[in-house]
Protein backbone atom coordinates (compact mmCIF):
# COMPACT_ATOMS: atom_id res chain seq x y z
CA UNK A 1 0.00 0.00 0.00
CA UNK A 2 2.80 2.67 0.95
CA UNK A 3 4.12 1.59 -2.42
CA UNK A 4 0.98 2.54 -4.53
CA UNK A 5 0.85 5.69 -2.65
CA UNK A 6 4.22 6.92 -3.27
CA UNK A 7 3.09 5.97 -7.31
CA UNK A 8 0.30 8.08 -7.06
CA UNK A 9 2.01 11.10 -5.26
CA UNK A 10 4.66 10.86 -8.11
CA UNK A 11 1.88 10.80 -10.54
CA UNK A 12 -0.11 13.89 -9.04
CA UNK A 13 3.32 16.24 -8.55
CA UNK A 14 4.22 15.10 -12.29
CA UNK A 15 0.60 16.29 -13.65
CA UNK A 16 0.64 19.29 -11.75
CA UNK A 17 -1.80 18.73 -9.03
CA UNK A 18 -0.11 18.65 -6.22
CA UNK A 19 -0.34 18.43 -2.51
CA UNK A 20 -4.39 18.91 -2.63
CA UNK A 21 -4.14 15.40 -3.58
CA UNK A 22 -2.24 14.22 -0.42
CA UNK A 23 -5.05 15.69 1.85
CA UNK A 24 -7.26 13.44 0.25
CA UNK A 25 -7.21 9.85 1.51
CA UNK A 26 -8.67 7.03 -0.98
CA UNK A 27 -7.25 8.84 -4.77
CA UNK A 28 -5.69 6.09 -5.54
CA UNK A 29 -6.48 4.54 -8.32
CA UNK A 30 -6.19 6.66 -11.43
CA UNK A 31 -3.06 7.82 -10.81
CA UNK A 32 -0.96 4.77 -11.61
CA UNK A 33 -1.81 5.12 -15.33
CA UNK A 34 0.43 8.71 -15.46
CA UNK A 35 3.91 7.86 -16.71
CA UNK A 36 6.37 9.17 -13.95
CA UNK A 37 8.73 12.07 -14.85
CA UNK A 38 12.48 12.04 -14.24
CA UNK A 39 11.83 14.37 -11.47
CA UNK A 40 9.56 11.75 -10.06
CA UNK A 41 12.31 9.01 -10.22
CA UNK A 42 14.70 11.37 -8.17
CA UNK A 43 12.26 11.89 -5.30
CA UNK A 44 9.75 14.52 -3.82
CA UNK A 45 10.29 15.29 -0.20
CA UNK A 46 6.39 15.85 0.32
CA UNK A 47 6.18 12.00 -0.76
CA UNK A 48 8.57 10.50 1.30
CA UNK A 49 6.75 12.65 4.25
CA UNK A 50 3.76 11.14 3.40
CA UNK A 51 4.79 7.28 2.75
CA UNK A 52 6.82 7.28 6.56
CA UNK A 53 3.58 8.81 8.20
CA UNK A 54 1.77 6.18 10.51
CA UNK A 55 -1.78 4.89 9.60
CA UNK A 56 -4.66 6.34 12.25
CA UNK A 57 -7.41 4.23 13.48
CA UNK A 58 -10.59 3.44 11.96
CA UNK A 59 -13.64 4.77 14.10
CA UNK A 60 -16.07 2.64 12.50
CA UNK A 61 -13.69 -0.59 12.89
CA UNK A 62 -13.06 0.74 16.41
CA UNK A 63 -16.69 0.97 17.04
CA UNK A 64 -17.82 -2.26 15.96
CA UNK A 65 -14.57 -3.45 18.13
CA UNK A 66 -15.90 -2.06 20.88
CA UNK A 67 -19.15 -3.20 20.23
CA UNK A 68 -18.20 -6.64 19.76
CA UNK A 69 -15.73 -6.82 23.17
CA UNK A 70 -19.02 -5.68 24.97
CA UNK A 71 -20.83 -8.60 23.52
CA UNK A 72 -18.17 -10.47 24.49
CA UNK A 73 -17.79 -9.48 28.53
CA UNK A 74 -21.64 -9.75 28.42
CA UNK A 75 -21.45 -13.29 27.29
CA UNK A 76 -18.79 -14.24 29.83
CA UNK A 77 -20.64 -12.06 33.05
CA UNK A 78 -23.64 -14.92 31.82
CA UNK A 79 -21.63 -17.71 31.74
CA UNK A 80 -20.10 -16.90 35.44
CA UNK A 81 -23.00 -15.87 36.71
CA UNK A 82 -25.17 -19.18 35.96
CA UNK A 83 -21.78 -21.29 37.28
CA UNK A 84 -22.27 -19.83 40.47
CA UNK A 85 -25.60 -19.50 40.48
CA UNK A 86 -25.27 -23.44 40.51
CA UNK A 87 -23.72 -23.44 43.84
CA UNK A 88 -26.24 -22.89 47.02
CA UNK A 89 -23.27 -21.47 48.81
CA UNK A 90 -22.21 -18.66 46.03
CA UNK A 91 -25.86 -17.17 46.09
CA UNK A 92 -24.27 -13.74 47.28
CA UNK A 93 -21.47 -13.60 44.91
CA UNK A 94 -21.07 -10.71 42.53
CA UNK A 95 -19.87 -11.01 38.71
CA UNK A 96 -18.49 -7.69 36.98
CA UNK A 97 -16.11 -8.25 33.55
CA UNK A 98 -14.02 -5.81 31.70
CA UNK A 99 -12.06 -6.67 28.55
CA UNK A 100 -12.00 -10.38 29.50
CA UNK A 101 -11.17 -9.96 33.14
CA UNK A 102 -13.72 -11.30 35.81
CA UNK A 103 -14.11 -9.05 38.97
CA UNK A 104 -15.99 -11.60 41.81
CA UNK A 105 -17.85 -9.38 44.64
CA UNK A 106 -19.82 -10.12 47.38
CA UNK A 107 -19.92 -12.24 50.69
CA UNK A 108 -19.52 -15.97 51.12
CA UNK A 109 -19.67 -17.77 54.35
CA UNK A 110 -16.60 -19.90 54.05
CA UNK A 111 -12.89 -19.35 52.76
CA UNK A 112 -12.96 -22.51 51.04
CA UNK A 113 -16.59 -20.91 48.83
CA UNK A 114 -14.24 -18.16 48.05
CA UNK A 115 -11.53 -20.15 46.42
CA UNK A 116 -14.76 -22.30 44.43
CA UNK A 117 -15.92 -18.91 43.38
CA UNK A 118 -12.65 -18.44 41.73
CA UNK A 119 -11.62 -21.77 40.81
CA UNK A 120 -15.24 -21.65 38.27
CA UNK A 121 -14.72 -18.84 36.86
CA UNK A 122 -11.73 -19.24 35.58
CA UNK A 123 -12.83 -22.70 34.40
CA UNK A 124 -15.13 -20.70 31.64
CA UNK A 125 -14.00 -20.28 27.75
CA UNK A 126 -12.48 -16.98 26.89
CA UNK A 127 -11.71 -15.35 30.87
CA UNK A 128 -8.19 -13.71 30.59
CA UNK A 129 -7.69 -13.46 34.51
CA UNK A 130 -10.24 -13.37 37.82
CA UNK A 131 -10.15 -11.14 40.48
CA UNK A 132 -11.65 -12.45 43.29
CA UNK A 133 -13.08 -9.69 45.92
CA UNK A 134 -15.19 -11.84 47.72
CA UNK A 135 -15.57 -11.17 51.98
CA UNK A 136 -16.37 -13.55 54.39
CA UNK A 137 -19.52 -12.91 56.04
CA UNK A 138 -18.86 -12.18 59.59
CA UNK A 139 -22.56 -11.54 60.79
CA UNK A 140 -23.47 -14.07 63.71
CA UNK A 141 -27.21 -14.29 62.57
CA UNK A 142 -26.22 -14.98 59.34
CA UNK A 143 -23.86 -17.56 59.98
CA UNK A 144 -26.15 -19.32 62.72
CA UNK A 145 -28.92 -19.14 60.30
CA UNK A 146 -25.98 -21.41 57.83
CA UNK A 147 -25.00 -23.73 60.55
CA UNK A 148 -28.59 -24.36 61.31
CA UNK A 149 -29.47 -25.36 57.92
CA UNK A 150 -26.45 -27.73 57.17
CA UNK A 151 -27.77 -29.38 60.40
CA UNK A 152 -31.25 -29.73 59.50
CA UNK A 153 -30.14 -31.00 56.00
CA UNK A 154 -27.78 -33.56 57.64
CA UNK A 155 -30.77 -34.47 60.18
CA UNK A 156 -33.10 -34.74 57.03
CA UNK A 157 -30.46 -37.24 54.95
CA UNK A 158 -29.89 -39.15 58.42
CA UNK A 159 -33.84 -39.40 58.86
CA UNK A 160 -33.74 -40.82 55.20
CA UNK A 161 -31.05 -43.30 55.71
CA UNK A 162 -32.33 -44.60 58.75
CA UNK A 163 -33.46 -48.15 57.08
CA UNK A 164 -29.92 -48.49 56.03
CA UNK A 165 -28.54 -47.35 59.16
CA UNK A 166 -30.54 -49.96 60.25
CA UNK A 167 -29.47 -52.77 57.86
CA UNK A 168 -25.91 -52.11 58.39
CA UNK A 169 -25.87 -52.33 62.29
CA UNK A 170 -27.36 -55.95 61.83
CA UNK A 171 -25.03 -56.60 59.26
CA UNK A 172 -21.98 -55.61 61.37
CA UNK A 173 -23.87 -57.68 64.76
CA UNK A 174 -24.61 -60.48 62.19
CA UNK A 175 -20.86 -60.79 61.38
CA UNK A 176 -19.77 -60.50 64.65
CA UNK A 177 -21.98 -63.18 66.22
CA UNK A 178 -20.71 -64.98 62.49
CA UNK A 179 -17.09 -64.87 63.50
CA UNK A 180 -17.77 -66.28 67.33
CA UNK A 181 -18.86 -68.96 65.86
CA UNK A 182 -16.63 -69.52 63.35
CA UNK A 183 -13.62 -68.81 65.45
CA UNK A 184 -14.31 -72.22 67.46
CA UNK A 185 -13.86 -74.42 64.15
CA UNK A 186 -10.33 -74.12 63.97
CA UNK A 187 -9.43 -74.38 67.64
CA UNK A 188 -10.70 -78.13 67.53
CA UNK A 189 -8.10 -78.92 65.14
CA UNK A 190 -5.55 -77.07 67.07
CA UNK A 191 -6.32 -78.56 70.27
CA UNK A 192 -5.88 -82.20 68.57
CA UNK A 193 -2.52 -81.16 68.09
CA UNK A 194 -0.69 -78.82 70.79
CA UNK A 195 -2.53 -77.65 73.42
CA UNK A 196 -1.22 -73.94 73.79
CA UNK A 197 -4.16 -71.56 75.00
CA UNK A 198 -2.46 -68.27 73.70
CA UNK A 199 -2.32 -70.18 69.89
CA UNK A 200 -6.19 -70.72 70.65
CA UNK A 201 -6.31 -67.11 71.76
CA UNK A 202 -4.47 -65.73 68.82
CA UNK A 203 -6.21 -67.48 66.27
CA UNK A 204 -9.76 -66.70 67.38
CA UNK A 205 -9.14 -63.33 67.30
CA UNK A 206 -7.74 -63.32 63.92
CA UNK A 207 -10.53 -65.53 62.52
CA UNK A 208 -13.13 -63.30 64.51
CA UNK A 209 -11.26 -59.63 63.75
CA UNK A 210 -11.40 -60.80 59.82
CA UNK A 211 -15.08 -61.96 59.98
CA UNK A 212 -16.11 -58.27 61.34
CA UNK A 213 -13.87 -56.26 59.16
CA UNK A 214 -15.56 -57.97 55.93
CA UNK A 215 -19.15 -57.42 57.62
CA UNK A 216 -18.15 -53.66 58.32
CA UNK A 217 -16.83 -53.31 54.71
CA UNK A 218 -19.97 -54.61 53.32
CA UNK A 219 -22.22 -52.18 56.21
CA UNK A 220 -20.12 -49.24 54.82
CA UNK A 221 -20.39 -50.05 51.41
CA UNK A 222 -24.52 -50.02 51.87
CA UNK A 223 -24.28 -46.66 53.13
CA UNK A 224 -21.60 -45.48 50.55
CA UNK A 225 -19.10 -44.66 52.88
CA UNK A 226 -16.61 -47.28 51.26
CA UNK A 227 -13.66 -43.94 51.13
CA UNK A 228 -13.69 -43.91 54.63
CA UNK A 229 -12.50 -47.42 54.81
CA UNK A 230 -9.52 -46.84 52.27
CA UNK A 231 -8.49 -43.38 54.53
CA UNK A 232 -8.63 -45.69 57.68
CA UNK A 233 -6.57 -48.69 56.24
CA UNK A 234 -4.25 -45.65 54.73
CA UNK A 235 -3.44 -44.27 57.91
CA UNK A 236 -3.06 -47.20 60.04
CA UNK A 237 0.00 -48.35 59.01
CA UNK A 238 1.53 -44.71 59.60
CA UNK A 239 0.26 -44.27 62.71
CA UNK A 240 1.26 -48.22 63.92
CA UNK A 241 4.57 -46.95 62.82
CA UNK A 242 4.36 -43.45 65.20
CA UNK A 243 3.14 -45.63 68.11
CA UNK A 244 5.76 -48.57 67.58
CA UNK A 245 8.55 -46.00 67.91
CA UNK A 246 6.66 -44.45 70.67
CA UNK A 247 5.74 -47.53 72.84
CA UNK A 248 8.90 -49.77 72.05
CA UNK A 249 8.80 -51.06 75.37
CA UNK A 250 5.39 -52.05 75.55
CA UNK A 251 5.97 -53.47 71.81
CA UNK A 252 9.14 -55.41 72.83
CA UNK A 253 7.08 -56.87 76.42
CA UNK A 254 4.22 -58.22 74.43
CA UNK A 255 6.26 -59.56 71.51
CA UNK A 256 8.74 -61.70 74.65
CA UNK A 257 5.11 -62.82 75.93
CA UNK A 258 4.26 -64.18 72.28
CA UNK A 259 7.49 -66.30 72.15
CA UNK A 260 7.07 -67.24 75.86
CA UNK A 261 3.75 -68.33 75.39
CA UNK A 262 4.50 -70.15 72.10
CA UNK A 263 8.14 -71.74 73.73
CA UNK A 264 5.98 -71.97 77.21
CA UNK A 265 8.98 -72.83 79.56
CA UNK A 266 6.74 -72.47 82.62
CA UNK A 267 3.33 -73.16 83.76
CA UNK A 268 1.12 -71.73 86.37
CA UNK A 269 2.49 -72.85 90.24
CA UNK A 270 5.80 -73.73 88.83
CA UNK A 271 8.54 -72.59 91.46
CA UNK A 272 10.88 -70.37 89.41
CA UNK A 273 14.04 -68.54 90.34
CA UNK A 274 14.36 -65.07 87.63
CA UNK A 275 17.08 -62.79 87.86
CA UNK A 276 16.89 -62.19 91.52
CA UNK A 277 13.43 -63.08 92.11
CA UNK A 278 12.08 -66.54 93.30
CA UNK A 279 8.35 -67.53 93.17
CA UNK A 280 5.44 -69.29 92.24
CA UNK A 281 3.74 -68.07 88.84
CA UNK A 282 0.64 -67.13 88.74
CA UNK A 283 -0.13 -66.22 84.92
CA UNK A 284 2.14 -64.78 81.87
CA UNK A 285 -0.10 -61.77 80.54
CA UNK A 286 1.03 -59.75 77.42
CA UNK A 287 3.12 -57.54 79.41
CA UNK A 288 3.92 -59.46 82.52
CA UNK A 289 5.32 -62.29 84.04
CA UNK A 290 3.16 -62.75 87.35
CA UNK A 291 5.25 -64.20 90.41
CA UNK A 292 3.92 -64.97 93.78
CA UNK A 293 6.98 -65.08 96.19
CA UNK A 294 7.17 -67.58 98.93
CA UNK A 295 6.86 -64.62 101.23
CA UNK A 296 3.22 -63.95 100.01
CA UNK A 297 4.17 -60.64 97.66
CA UNK A 298 3.30 -60.49 93.70
CA UNK A 299 5.58 -59.62 91.53
CA UNK A 300 4.94 -58.22 88.45
CA UNK A 301 7.91 -58.83 86.22
CA UNK A 302 8.21 -57.01 82.67
CA UNK A 303 8.20 -60.39 80.00
CA UNK A 304 11.14 -58.97 78.25
CA UNK A 305 13.26 -59.44 81.35
CA UNK A 306 11.94 -62.84 81.72
CA UNK A 307 12.69 -63.86 77.85
CA UNK A 308 16.69 -62.12 78.85
CA UNK A 309 17.34 -63.55 81.99
CA UNK A 310 18.30 -67.23 83.20
CA UNK A 311 15.21 -69.11 84.61
CA UNK A 312 15.49 -71.30 87.15
CA UNK A 313 12.39 -73.88 87.03
CA UNK A 314 12.43 -75.93 90.13
CA UNK A 315 9.01 -77.52 89.32
CA UNK A 316 9.73 -78.94 85.41
CA UNK A 317 11.81 -81.88 87.46
CA UNK A 318 10.09 -82.62 90.14
CA UNK A 319 13.29 -84.48 92.25
CA UNK A 320 15.27 -82.15 93.33
CA UNK A 321 18.35 -82.33 95.66
CA UNK A 322 19.38 -80.88 99.12
CA UNK A 323 22.76 -81.02 101.32
CA UNK A 324 23.71 -80.15 104.52
CA UNK A 325 27.62 -80.46 106.20
CA UNK A 326 28.26 -80.86 110.04
CA UNK A 327 31.83 -80.73 111.13
CA UNK A 328 33.24 -83.39 112.97
CA UNK A 329 36.85 -83.56 114.88
CA UNK A 330 39.68 -84.32 113.34
CA UNK A 331 40.50 -87.61 115.73
CA UNK A 332 36.73 -89.10 114.19
CA UNK A 333 36.55 -91.41 112.16
CA UNK A 334 35.20 -90.31 108.65
CA UNK A 335 34.34 -93.64 107.53
CA UNK A 336 32.14 -94.32 111.00
CA UNK A 337 30.83 -90.67 110.31
CA UNK A 338 29.58 -91.55 106.84
CA UNK A 339 27.84 -94.66 107.79
CA UNK A 340 26.42 -93.10 110.53
CA UNK A 341 24.97 -89.89 108.61
CA UNK A 342 23.73 -92.15 105.54
CA UNK A 343 22.17 -94.86 107.65
CA UNK A 344 20.49 -92.24 109.21
CA UNK A 345 19.37 -90.09 106.27
CA UNK A 346 17.84 -92.73 104.47
CA UNK A 347 15.12 -93.10 107.17
CA UNK A 348 13.80 -89.74 107.22
CA UNK A 349 10.62 -89.33 105.57
CA UNK A 350 10.80 -87.69 102.10
CA UNK A 351 14.36 -88.73 101.11
CA UNK A 352 13.91 -90.73 97.88
CA UNK A 353 16.17 -94.10 97.70
CA UNK A 354 16.63 -93.38 94.01
CA UNK A 355 18.89 -91.46 93.93
CA UNK A 356 20.01 -92.90 97.04
CA UNK A 357 21.38 -90.48 99.56
CA UNK A 358 25.48 -89.74 99.51
CA UNK A 359 28.34 -88.46 101.12
CA UNK A 360 31.76 -85.77 100.52
CA UNK A 361 34.02 -84.20 102.68
CA UNK A 362 34.45 -81.03 101.69
CA UNK A 363 37.51 -80.29 103.16
CA UNK A 364 40.19 -80.86 106.33
CA UNK A 365 41.21 -78.32 108.62
CA UNK A 366 42.75 -77.80 112.34
CA UNK A 367 39.13 -76.68 113.16
CA UNK A 368 37.83 -79.82 112.07
CA UNK A 369 36.16 -81.82 109.51
CA UNK A 370 33.45 -80.48 106.91
CA UNK A 371 31.17 -83.56 105.93
CA UNK A 372 29.02 -83.14 103.43
CA UNK A 373 25.55 -85.12 103.29
CA UNK A 374 23.09 -84.93 99.99
CA UNK A 375 19.59 -86.72 99.40
CA UNK A 376 16.73 -86.08 97.04
CA UNK A 377 13.14 -85.59 97.74
CA UNK A 378 10.24 -85.29 95.21
CA UNK A 379 8.33 -81.89 95.47
CA UNK A 380 5.38 -83.12 94.41
CA UNK A 381 4.93 -85.61 97.78
CA UNK A 382 7.20 -83.56 100.10
CA UNK A 383 8.71 -80.05 100.94
CA UNK A 384 12.68 -79.50 99.96
CA UNK A 385 13.16 -77.32 103.08
CA UNK A 386 11.47 -79.39 105.65
CA UNK A 387 12.98 -82.80 104.46
CA UNK A 388 16.54 -80.90 104.64
CA UNK A 389 15.99 -79.79 108.33
CA UNK A 390 14.55 -82.74 109.13
CA UNK A 391 17.75 -84.84 107.71
CA UNK A 392 20.11 -82.23 109.45
CA UNK A 393 17.91 -82.93 112.90
CA UNK A 394 18.08 -86.82 112.22
CA UNK A 395 22.17 -86.91 111.24
CA UNK A 396 22.70 -84.36 114.14
CA UNK A 397 21.70 -86.48 116.55
CA UNK A 398 22.86 -89.91 115.28
CA UNK A 399 26.34 -88.22 116.05
CA UNK A 400 25.62 -87.58 119.42
CA UNK A 401 24.44 -91.03 120.06
CA UNK A 402 27.49 -92.79 118.52
CA UNK A 403 30.06 -90.09 120.22
CA UNK A 404 31.09 -88.56 116.94
CA UNK A 405 32.36 -85.59 118.44
CA UNK A 406 32.50 -82.27 116.62
CA UNK A 407 35.61 -79.91 116.75
CA UNK A 408 36.64 -78.82 120.54
CA UNK A 409 34.60 -75.90 120.13
CA UNK A 410 31.27 -77.62 119.12
CA UNK A 411 29.89 -80.86 120.79
CA UNK A 412 26.86 -82.92 119.53
CA UNK A 413 25.05 -83.88 122.78
CA UNK A 414 21.75 -85.90 121.66
CA UNK A 415 18.66 -84.11 123.27
CA UNK A 416 16.34 -85.72 126.11
CA UNK A 417 13.59 -86.00 123.69
CA UNK A 418 9.80 -86.49 124.93
CA UNK A 419 7.93 -90.23 124.64
CA UNK A 420 5.46 -88.70 121.90
CA UNK A 421 7.76 -86.57 119.96
CA UNK A 422 8.15 -88.37 116.75
CA UNK A 423 10.83 -90.01 114.99
CA UNK A 424 10.92 -87.33 112.23
CA UNK A 425 9.48 -83.78 111.89
CA UNK A 426 6.67 -82.82 109.15
CA UNK A 427 8.50 -83.17 105.85
CA UNK A 428 4.69 -82.76 103.54
CA UNK A 429 4.84 -80.23 100.50
CA UNK A 430 4.57 -76.14 101.82
CA UNK A 431 1.10 -75.20 101.03
CA UNK A 432 1.67 -71.42 102.93
CA UNK A 433 0.95 -69.39 99.97
CA UNK A 434 -1.03 -71.94 98.09
CA UNK A 435 -4.42 -69.73 98.67
CA UNK A 436 -3.22 -66.81 98.18
CA UNK A 437 -1.83 -68.30 94.41
CA UNK A 438 -5.09 -69.84 93.85
CA UNK A 439 -7.26 -66.23 94.38
CA UNK A 440 -4.61 -64.51 92.05
CA UNK A 441 -4.39 -67.03 89.81
CA UNK A 442 -8.62 -66.88 89.49
CA UNK A 443 -8.79 -62.59 89.31
CA UNK A 444 -5.93 -62.95 86.21
CA UNK A 445 -7.59 -62.75 83.65
CA UNK A 446 -5.11 -62.87 80.86
CA UNK A 447 -3.21 -66.19 81.42
CA UNK A 448 -1.50 -67.14 78.09
CA UNK A 449 -0.17 -70.24 79.95
CA UNK A 450 -3.73 -71.97 81.78
CA UNK A 451 -6.12 -72.84 78.92
CA UNK A 452 -8.59 -72.64 82.07
CA UNK A 453 -7.88 -69.47 83.09
CA UNK A 454 -7.89 -67.66 79.35
CA UNK A 455 -11.20 -66.01 78.81
CA UNK A 456 -9.72 -66.51 75.18
CA UNK A 457 -9.27 -70.03 75.24
CA UNK A 458 -12.49 -71.27 76.25
CA UNK A 459 -14.42 -72.91 73.63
Amino acid sequence: MRFAAALCALALVASGVGGAALAAPGLVAPALAVPASQDGATGNPHAAAAEESPASPDAHAVQAEVRAGEREDARLASAVAARLLRQPALQRVTVAVSGGVVTLGGEVLADADRKLAAELAGKVSGVVQVVSQVRIDADLHTRLDAALDQARGKLVRAVAALPLLVVAIGLVWFAAWFGRRMSRWPLRWLRGRADNPYMDGLVRRVVQSAVVIVGLVLALNLLGATALVGAVLGSAGVIGLVVGFAFRDIAENYMAGVLLSLRRPFAPDDHLVIDKYEGKVIALTSRATLLMTLDGNQVSLPNSLVFKSVVTNYTANPKRRFDFSLPVDPSESIGRARDLGLESLAKVEGVLGDPAPSFAVDGYATKGIDVRFFGWVDQRRNDVGKVRTEALRAVRGAFARAGVHGPETVRYRAPDAPAHEAPTGDTSVNRDIDAQLADAQRASDQDMLNPQGSGDAKP
